[in-house]
């Protein structure tokens, strides 16, 4: 395409953008701000709690430890459906030692969770 062609699509473009936003302006109503307008809306009834809520630092450390382990089973996917062809070529005890090491550190991890009780929620 040439230059003055792409040239013809950009300013369309622009002006059909133009034009709509001008259509839209006329067409419209007239927005009227209202303070109810901002507030939270749950049932229809008025909201009863703080705006200032503050969430435990138990539930994050709780999702951050879901999503380290839930990662570790995405990696020992991959690594059990082609664990037979890595013993085919000669390389599965590398691989499999590979495995082990890296199951050992979260292992050692999960443990270190439990001894210092980061899953209890008292």
């Amino acid at each position: 395409m040439p230059l003055g062609g792409v040239i013809f699509i950009v300013i369309f473009i622009a002006l059909f953008g133009a034009f709509l936003v001008w259509l839209s302006i006329k067409t419209g109503g007239k927005v009227h701000y209202h303070p109810v307008k901002y507030e939270p809306y749950e049932c229809g009834l008025p909201s009863l709690d703080k705006k200032d809520t503050k969430v435990s630092v138990k539930y994050y450390l709780t999702a951050i430890l879901f999503i380290l382990f839930d990662i570790e089973i995405i990696f020992m996917y991959p690594w059990a459906t082609t664990f037979r062809e890595f013993i085919a070529s000669g390389q599965g005890a590398v691989v499999f030692g590979s495995m082990i090491f890296f199951l050992a550190v979260f292992i050692f991890g999960l443990f270190w969770e439990v001894k210092s009780k980061a899953l209890e929620w008292d």
